[in-house]
């Protein structure tokens, strides 16, 4: 890992209420999840990946097929798409705690979106990654994802076309390779979960705690300079003036190794209306945005992650994700520090 000693990172700036906002900053085994509320997974550390690996794997998304029925009693009108803009580079000064969450399947390597985020019960020294569920889990097949790292500010020099080849740690991995040792989705998405049709999706969120491989002391929020507070106690979506959201999509006419974000107000999405109700925006990020992070402006002007990536059709005109409550707070708490035994 390349690591410039003194220097500064920028936190992300985004564009919202239209004005320029900043971020405000601000092994173990876990204790014995709620059947109810969370299913939790141990792991050992992974193979290494390598940059040929990580450019191999193909985006592992929920799909919508076009003849899903959509809930007219709750879903507000689709909006229309908001083209996907791209980030600046280099990400490390520009939005150090995005990157890419990397694992293996039965069909081979795959790729999600993540963000690095606080941890309350280890302010300032956090090694925790919120992505989706479906990107760690199978759901109601009850397969854990295996060999699951993520890499922040992945691509950091915002190359097209990074071939197999690319074996330069500073422009592919600049902050390091952190494998997950734990991890955990709700139950919700352990118990309903699918690939196909959007079963599960208001559930759909993970929570990842990370290690840095030969050196496990070493913090994420740390390496990156900062990370971006969760916040479970979100407006109803009708009192949010905006959503910024983030992701590597990688199905043409993208390629995978470029950040990008969109920006929308958020409408109302529901499959079935006994479910949670679901943010959706416009926006035209395809394959590999999933997991990616979704951010709310405070009243104070600081933001917090207030979901994730879930779902979308296959024109990528729109995406929805997972409105995040109690369970999803226990489960980071779990995950983190604060259900940690050592």
């Amino acid at each position: 890992m390349n690591r410039r000693k003194g220097s500064a990172r920028r936190p992300l700036a985004i564009l919202l209420y239209g004005i320029a906002v900043l971020l405000t900053l601000s092994g173990c085994q876990s204790r014995p999840a709620d059947a109810e509320s969370q299913a939790v997974g141990k792991f050992t550390e992974p193979r290494a990946w390598s940059s040929s690996d990580m450019s191999k794997a193909t985006p592992y998304d929920m799909a919508m097929p076009d003849d899903t029925k959509v809930d007219p009693r709750v879903s507000d009108p689709e909006p229309k798409a908001v083209p996907a803009q791209p980030e600046k580079a280099p990400y490390v000064e520009n939005a150090a705690v995005l990157g890419k969450v990397f694992f293996d399947t039965p069909d081979g390597p795959r790729v999600c979106s993540g963000t690095a985020v606080t941890d309350p019960a280890d302010p300032g020294a956090s090694s925790l990654v919120w992505t989706a569920g479906h990107c760690v889990h199978s759901g109601r097949t009850g397969v854990w994802h295996r060999n699951i790292v993520f890499v922040p500010s992945y691509n950091n020099e915002a190359l097209s076309g990074v071939s197999s080849a690319d074996t330069s740690e500073q422009r592919i991995s600049p902050l390091g390779v952190w494998w997950a040792d734990r991890a955990g989705v709700s139950s919700g998405w352990a118990r309903e979960g699918e690939e196909i049709g959007g079963a599960g999706a208001p559930f759909d969120y993970a929570v990842l705690h990370v290690r840095r491989s030969g050196d496990p002391s070493a913090s994420l929020e740390r390496a990156i300079g900062y990370a971006i507070p969760v916040a479970f106690d979100a407006p109803a979506i009708a009192g949010i003036p905006t959503l910024k959201i983030w992701g590597y999509p990688a199905e043409a006419p993208f390629d995978g190794n470029l950040l990008f974000s969109c920006q929308d107000r958020p409408g109302r999405f529901s499959v079935d209306a006994s479910d949670p109700t679901l943010y959706r925006i416009g926006c035209t990020m395809n394959g590999g945005a999933s997991g990616g992070g979704w951010f709310m402006a405070r009243a104070d002007g600081s933001l917090e992650l207030i979901s994730n990536t879930s779902i979308g059709p296959s024109e990528a005109q729109w995406l929805a994700g997972p409105r995040l409550g109690p369970e999803a707070w226990e489960l980071l708490d779990t995950i983190g520090a604060g259900g940690a035994t050592g």
